[in-house]
């Protein structure tokens, strides 16, 4: 893995902070449990290995009501600990846990992440201008990294009519498609000043990776299996471009995709917003090193300063943006619920993860739907699993 900047060496780990964090009697369960072994990202424990009991009997209860109600082929749950690893992981249905799903746009906070971990790298300043580091960034020469990474570049979005054709294409390169969205003068019209107005999704994504590949001189996969892959010990995780190669169903999760990634060609032109797919194994990992300040196992993988930079509402902090309405705000691949502080990235395709920071907690809901129906799920879920931690806790 690339070297470090001497000041990552010195950074307090996961366990530190929340030593910090916890109040004496829960201290003492911490260190329980982390002298058993539970530290670990790759190789945490199932719930009830060590450290406190959860009771989770209602929140598979609903579960279960909800699949059977809104006729699913079922649905996963991983939820994951900050101090204690994998607490509840369950499946309902033809779900367990080596199924392959979708995820859409719940790829985007995997993506922000190896931009910032390139950051961290000393590859990339993400509040430099595109332009400082390829030639085509001239197209938009005031676009940054950062811009990029929370919707806020003034490219065209998803939602608008969108002339970056070569996002949906496998059979291009994403070089050329980062090449191709910046330097178009098909979006004249419509581009407007970045850090001025929240558009979500669409070609800036691809910019960003065009970006990444640039900067390290590997292709978006290598960096991948470098960062996320061999430091956190996925075994399913990957990039792809299925627009173009599996039947589609608008915004729900594709019925022409068989759970198998080998069903997909390779592509050089991976979609950088939505084209991961994963299991609740794999992602609960990723979940668990946000928590643990951006380890997984021994591993950094990123910064705590890159996490702070991922996990802020942005949009609020540059320029007062809104993400669809008051109460919503966006980091980088996260957006940012600022009645309570939770971050989530929810995806298209019935994938619904979230992150309790202060609370230490995170869960991943997948169900092979849309984003409604997964949201609706993750609605009934979030006060019965918060109140089953708090209990356990207790």
């Amino acid at each position: 893995m690339p070297s470090r900047r001497p000041d990552q060496l010195t950074e307090p780990g996961w366990q530190e902070v929340a030593l910090a964090r916890r109040r004496p009697a829960r201290c003492i369960a911490l260190l329980l449990a982390l002298a058993l072994g539970a530290a670990g990202c790759g190789g945490t424990p199932e719930a009830g290995t060590n450290g406190p009991s959860f009771d989770f009997a209602a929140v598979d209860d609903t579960v279960a009501t909800f699949v059977a109600a809104s006729g699913l082929n079922g649905a996963g749950l991983i939820i994951v600990h900050r101090e204690f690893g994998v607490i509840h992981h369950e499946h309902w249905g033809v779900f367990d846990e080596d199924r392959v799903s979708l995820i859409a746009s719940s790829t985007k906070m995997v993506t922000a992440g190896v931009l910032l971990r390139l950051q961290d790298d000393g590859l990339l300043d993400i509040d430099m201008p595109i332009a400082e580091y390829v030639e085509w960034g001239v197209g938009n020469p005031e676009i940054t990294t950062a811009q990029l990474l929370s919707n806020s570049s003034g490219l065209i979005g998803l939602f608008e009519p969108n002339p970056y054709t070569c996002m949906w294409v496998s059979d291009t390169t994403l070089q050329e498609c980062a090449a191709e969205i910046m330097t178009t003068e098909a979006d004249n019209d419509d581009v407007i000043p970045p850090d001025t107005r929240f558009r979500y999704g669409g070609g800036q994504w691809q910019v960003a990776g065009g970006v990444a590949e640039a900067v390290s001189g590997k292709s978006w996969n290598e960096l991948v299996h470098e960062i996320y892959v061999q430091a956190c010990g996925l075994e399913v995780f990957g990039y792809s471009s299925p627009f173009d190669q599996v039947q589609m169903d608008g915004f729900k999760h594709p019925p022409g995709f068989k759970n198998n990634p080998d069903e997909l060609r390779d592509s050089a032109n991976p979609s950088m917003e939505a084209g991961a797919y994963t299991n609740t194994t794999d992602y609960g990992k990723l979940l668990l090193m946000h928590l643990r300040g951006g380890m997984c196992d021994n591993t950094r993988v990123l910064s705590s300063e890159a996490l702070t930079l991922m996990h802020r509402d942005r949009i609020g902090a540059v320029y007062d943006g809104n993400a669809f309405g008051s109460g919503t705000g966006y980091g980088m691949g996260w957006w940012v619920d600022r009645a309570n502080g939770h971050i989530s990235d929810g995806g298209a395709f019935g994938s619904a993860p979230w992150l309790d920071l202060d609370d230490g907690y995170g869960v991943f809901v997948l169900t092979e739907s849309s984003s409604e129906t997964s949201s609706a799920l993750a609605g009934y879920l979030r006060e019965l699993i918060d109140t089953a931690i708090a209990q356990g806790l207790a």
